[in-house]
């Protein structure tokens, strides 16, 4: 049997990517429909920060809150 390598996740981390992911999921929608570049890819990437910053909540919520301070920054510096 092969040996996987360990993946913790708690509670608080699978609540943050539940979250982070969703908001994700919400700000790609929106910048898909509307061809806005800053949700597009803001919401890339916090689905990506849910993915690959799962095993911790703070840093992933670290991150989280600073794209969405990058999305608002890049949305009214304009497209």
């Amino acid at each position: 049997m092969p040996d996987f390598p360990s993946f913790h996740l708690d509670a608080g981390g699978l609540i943050a990517s539940l979250f982070w992911g969703g908001i994700g999921l919400g700000f790609f929608v929106y910048g898909k429909k509307q061809r806005s570049a800053p949700p597009l890819f803001g919401g890339i990437a916090l689905i990506g920060i849910s993915y690959f910053l799962a095993d911790s909540a703070f840093w992933m919520s670290l991150a989280g809150a600073g794209i969405l301070i990058g999305i608002y920054y890049w949305s009214r510096r304009g497209d």
